[in-house]
């Protein structure tokens, strides 16, 4: 009888740090999930925070590493892109590890001043503030340059956008500026170049007439950014080698360019085995900066990385119960989950994300062909093969009575899901269907190793639901 570890362990490179079975129970990062399944239920949001630190601290190595190899004469910071999770103990973890911060919008700059006025981040800490300015992002941003946070720095994406610090940054401050250039889109994509940033071909004249003159202003970072992320293409190396030779080129005129923002972050695991060479890319990254820049007779520039899915992503697991097995005709086996993936894994839905995705319990059984199904009345509240990197499987289900000495029932979890998940589904309000939010467990450990878990939001009330939707006070 082959048995669901056995198609694991012989399909995939496995057990390996992050997973490994103990009892027929799956542990994830040495962490007992059908202990925590019993204590808190399902469905279940973990948020194991030892993986934040150790993501950051395994790609400044890599980036360490590349450059003494390489000989690369620039400097490496790691800054953390706020988007992918706003959470506050997010946020305290990655700045336990020296790293800069990027906003993206106006309320971006509520949390920097809430992180200030706590003692978690000094003016001296550089903010890169990105994305399109509203008049109250713009404003939040100069009122943040006024008050001396130092290395703020306002990531211009559109000509526009410098007239209002012009009009707003108090004389006799000393502003740093980035400008973001508008890379071309992958050719799949429905359009030629990306809506945000400046022309490649604006770039030399926003400088020379709008910020070489002004005394309080001057360019130091160039920023792009890739949506596909630091990918081995042909279009990812292409898009490279075009912005670092227009670095080069402004670099020519402007001596005060001496960064650049490496935007579009690393991946995360999206499969057990696996599948992406990080130390190899980034010492490719590091080669071809030097190369361009030796051919152009130019200065090596500081690097910034904003990495967000990479930092948080694989500190995030999601745990379903099935609650029963429907076959719909001769070979569709579907098993319900006690859940949804539209309201609590919203990227498997709107963008076919995949997630690392194994049973918890019942690996000494045989395995089934199936399809998830969620519990809301959309049709496309799935996942299957179409949407993994494999068929789906899992343990078959079984009747209590044919299980001696348990009556639990089947339990499947889908991990590295802790980035960008809430901020598209909505964090604590309405959901498809009224399906409601998770529990959501923080788990840390202490400086003895112990294992501790805290739940950061039960979930989700009938109540709270009531009342958001007007019928109780």
């Amino acid at each position: 009888m082959d048995t669901y570890q056995d198609l694991i362990t012989q399909t995939f490179d496995f057990p390996n740090a992050d997973f490994q079975v103990r009892d027929n129970e799956l542990f994830f990062h040495d962490i007992d999930l059908m202990a925590l399944v019993e204590k808190h239920g399902t469905p279940l949001r973990l948020t194991y925070l030892p993986k934040i630190s150790s993501q950051i601290q395994r790609a400044k190595q890599w980036f360490a590493e590349g450059i003494a190899q390489t000989g690369y004469t620039g400097s490496y910071s790691y800054a953390y892109c706020t988007k992918s999770s706003h959470f506050r103990f997010v946020l305290d973890q990655a700045l336990k590890n020296d790293v800069h911060l990027e906003t993206s919008s106006w309320f971006d700059i509520s949390i920097i001043r809430s992180l200030y006025e706590q003692g978690k981040v000094g003016k001296e800490k550089f903010i890169i503030c990105n994305g399109f300015k509203t008049e109250e992002y713009k404003r939040d941003i100069t009122a943040l340059l006024n008050d001396d946070f130092v290395n703020c720095l306002p990531i211009l994406d559109s000509p526009n956008e410098i007239e209002y610090y012009h009009e707003h940054v108090q004389a006799g401050k000393h502003v740093k500026l980035g400008l973001r250039l508008a890379s071309d889109e992958e050719p799949r994509f429905q359009f030629y170049t990306s809506r945000l940033g400046i022309r490649y071909a604006d770039a030399v004249p926003l400088y020379e007439q709008r910020i070489k003159e002004d005394p309080r202003f001057e360019l130091t970072m160039l920023h792009y950014f890739i949506s596909s992320g630091i990918k081995d293409t042909s279009y990812y190396w292409t898009e490279l080698s075009r912005f670092i030779h227009k670095y080069c080129e402004l670099r020519k005129i402007c001596p005060t360019l001496t960064t650049i923002d490496i935007g579009g972050g690393l991946p995360i695991q999206t499969s057990i085995q696996l599948e992406y060479d990080y130390p190899y890319m980034i010492s490719e990254i590091l080669r071809t900066i030097q190369r361009i820049c030796a051919e152009e007779g130019v200065p090596e520039p500081n690097i910034f990385t904003e990495f967000g899915i990479f930092t948080v992503g694989e500190s995030g697991a999601t745990i379903y119960s099935i609650l029963d097995e429907k076959l719909q005709n001769d070979k569709e086996l579907w098993y319900m989950i006690d859940g949804s993936f539209i309201t609590n894994l919203p990227d498997t839905w709107a963008l076919n994300q995949r997630f690392i995705m194994l049973a918890l319990n019942g690996w000494q059984r045989p395995y089934r062909k199936i399809q998830l199904g969620g519990l809301t009345c959309d049709s496309q509240d799935y996942y299957n093969a179409e949407k993994h990197i494999y068929q789906t499987f899992l343990p078959q289900l079984q009747p209590a009575r044919q299980e001696a000495t348990t009556d639990q029932p089947l339990y499947v979890g889908f991990f590295h899901t802790g980035a960008y998940q809430e901020s598209l589904s909505g964090y604590g309000g309405l959901k498809h269907c009224l399906i409601p939010a998770p529990k959501h467990v923080i788990l840390d450990r202490a400086d003895d190793g112990t294992l501790t878990d805290t739940v950061f939001a039960p979930k989700q009330t009938a109540e709270s639901m009531l009342k958001i939707l007007g019928y109780t006070e």
